[in-house]
């Protein structure tokens, strides 16, 4: 061998990706499966209370535990992406969420369950504020709004999918448990070789380690838009966390009603809803748009409480839709006001403090309902807390229109 040959320079190896296209899309599917089995539990705790006879109150330890994992994860993890890339949190956070699918299917009683709860949190707290900064990196130039539109949409869709997907499983086969998170399984081993084969949209940077203590992080340019948001986002969520954690202990213990299917019909209407205002209102005003959301939650709460103090079905659902379109309307706005008030080395841990003001108002009412429906009872509780969410909602809209002054 000649020296010339071994003084020549080695070309580096490129790594085969996936078309932009085909990366986008795939993330987008990836991002909304994470929300599709973060809302498959809901129509099935109360199949695991009647099977494994555990207490009322432990319904709400079940469903919050994943809001709880998914805060802690999100604190330590929110920012890593910033520094790492995009890809490396996202191939570990499914590949987390794999492993708690698995936990799921062989899971003998409800503490596993809680425990598969608490793993897929960890699992969508790391990749929530990655995925939504991925979804717009990953965007083609001339969709670049669609990549926020659908961080904003993927969350919602996926809760509402998941439980109707699952409440149709309970109604219709006796293997509900094992059919819903085999298929989970498979789908989130793709989505996983799907971020394997994605090309990095952003550069390493040092301070990995230090992005791993917990923090969040808000830009100066996008506090006044954020704070604004964050009573808004506890109403939304609030409303979010009654359908999905409190509702199929209404229908049976106010309504009477036991079915699978009208669990999951139930729970997936606001995040339906809410997924589709967010779509259909991506070109109105930011700001505007989180102000009459907000609006639409107040309204929607109210006719919910009014549905379940005079025990009318039908208002129940009339209220979800409108409160759901609500839910979509503020925070898709509210991502779209802050997302291009931070620089791209800033924008994962930005989605981070959104995600932690939206899920701690998901998890933390719901658990504190679960308590207290011993003592006050389940019908006085639900009340009290509808009449938090319209103090919140009011709280927003004053904060909305202080901003736009």
């Amino acid at each position: 061998m000649s020296t010339a040959t071994l003084d020549r320079p080695v070309a580096p190896v490129r790594r085969r990706t996936l078309p932009p296209g085909v990366a986008f899309a795939g993330a987008a599917l990836a991002f909304a499966s994470l929300y599709l089995a973060a809302g498959a539990p809901t129509p099935l705790l109360v199949l695991f209370e009647r099977e494994w006879g555990f207490a009322p109150w432990v319904l709400t330890v079940a469903f919050a535990a994943y809001a709880f994992g998914l805060l802690a994860s999100l604190v330590v993890f929110g920012s890593l992406s910033d520094h790492i890339g995009r890809r490396p949190v996202l191939i570990g956070a499914l590949a987390v969420e794999l492993g708690a699918m698995i936990m799921f299917v062989f899971a003998p009683n409800i503490g596993w369950v809680i425990a598969a709860r608490i793993v897929q949190g960890i699992a969508t707290g790391a990749a929530s504020s990655a995925f939504t900064a991925a979804l717009v990196e990953l965007a083609p130039e001339r969709h670049k709004r669609l990549g926020g539109i659908l961080g904003a949409v993927a969350p919602a869709g996926g809760l509402g999918l998941g439980a109707l997907l699952t409440g149709a499983a309970v109604q219709f086969t006796h293997q509900a448990n094992l059919i819903v998170f085999t298929s989970l399984t498979v789908i989130m081993a793709v989505g996983t070789l799907t971020a394997v084969l994605s090309a990095e949209t952003v550069g390493r940077r040092p301070g990995a380690l230090a992005a791993l203590k917990p923090q969040v992080s808000v830009p100066r340019a996008a506090r006044p838009d954020f704070l604004a948001a964050a009573p808004a986002h506890l109403a939304s969520w609030m409303l979010a966390g009654l359908f999905m954690g409190l509702s199929p202990s209404i229908l049976r213990d106010v309504f009477h009603h036991s079915s699978g299917l009208l669990n999951g019909v139930t729970a997936f209407i606001p995040p339906a809803t809410a997924a589709t205002s967010a779509f259909l209102l991506s070109r109105h005003p930011a700001r505007a748009v989180v102000r009459n959301g907000t609006v639409a939650v107040l309204a929607g709460t109210a006719i919910v409480l009014l549905g379940i103090a005079t025990g009318t079905l039908p208002l129940l659902w009339v209220g979800g839709l409108i409160g759901g379109a609500g839910f979509g309307a503020t925070f898709s706005g509210a991502l779209r006001a802050v997302g291009p008030l931070a620089e791209a080395h800033q924008r994962a841990a930005l989605f981070a403090a959104v995600f932690l003001v939206a899920y701690l108002s998901f998890g933390v009412p719901a658990i504190v309902a679960g308590q207290l429906v011993a003592p006050l009872g389940l019908l006085t509780t639900v009340l009290w807390y509808g009449g938090a969410i319209i103090l919140a909602a009011l709280v927003a809209l004053g904060a909305q229109l202080r901003l736009a002054r």
